[in-house]
């Protein structure tokens, strides 16, 4: 059984869905601490031939709170975002098929950051015809003290996976010998470049998921999340 496991990012890089569908289960963490400068609740999009942030904006707390802790802020315009991502993409050509799951990710009503995020990866993972598990990192029965490679062994043994998968910025984390020491193959994952035309404008690569929906046809995002990457 391949298993991967994953900070909750909202609407990642096409790198990120290729790691999902890699495996039988993944696990999304919840009970993690929230990095204010890292990829949790913001991404890029494309808007007149430039990368441009995106974010949900988060109600004022404290930095040590586990994502799970973290809410949206009161004053967050649903309808904001979604404008900003209608005005970039309107005439991209696989708008019109794409816009109607974006619609039910900004406007699912759950507060909680994690929830909101969580509820994305699943309209997403059903939109590409991702089939794979998703579990929730509090839920499973493990030693939830534990910290970094330790912790890692202790989800796969408790989900049984022979086969654990990881993005390839973890190689320097985890240590092939160790896991195949616990009885688990430890292999790393690397998206290929994958470009396509945006407009009339210079490719702007590892944009969100959502500007490979609005210029690919389904078949071919389908081919890129399930050959277009490298496995060492």
């Amino acid at each position: 059984m391949k298993l991967a496991i994953m900070q909750p990012y909202f609407l990642p890089y096409v790198g990120y869905f290729q790691l999902l569908a890699a495996v039988d289960q993944f696990i999304v963490y919840d009970n993690i601490q929230y990095t204010k400068k890292g990829w949790i609740n913001r991404n890029r999009l494309l808007q007149n031939g430039k990368d441009v942030l995106f974010s949900l904006p988060l109600k004022k707390d404290s930095d040590f709170l586990d994502v799970c802790a973290r809410e949206l802020a009161p004053d967050f315009k649903r309808a904001k975002l979604l404008q900003q991502f209608k005005g970039a993409y309107r005439k991209a050509p696989y708008y019109h098929e794409t816009l109607p799951v974006l619609e039910r990710i900004l406007n699912y009503e759950d507060n909680n950051l994690f929830g909101f995020i969580h509820h994305s990866l699943i309209m997403l993972c059903q939109h590409l015809g991702i089939q794979t598990q998703i579990l929730i990192s509090s839920e499973i029965n493990i030693d939830h003290d534990l910290k970094g490679q330790e912790k890692v062994l202790a989800l796969c043994s408790a989900c049984k996976a022979d086969v654990y998968i990881n993005a390839i910025g973890g190689k320097e984390l985890y240590s092939k010998d160790i896991f195949k020491s616990q009885g688990l193959e430890l292999q790393f994952i690397q998206a290929k470049p994958f470009e396509y035309a945006q407009f009339d404008h210079p490719f702007v690569p590892w944009l969100s998921i959502l500007d490979v929906m609005m210029f690919n046809p389904m078949p071919t995002i389908q081919t890129c999340l399930t050959t277009h990457y490298d496995l060492s």
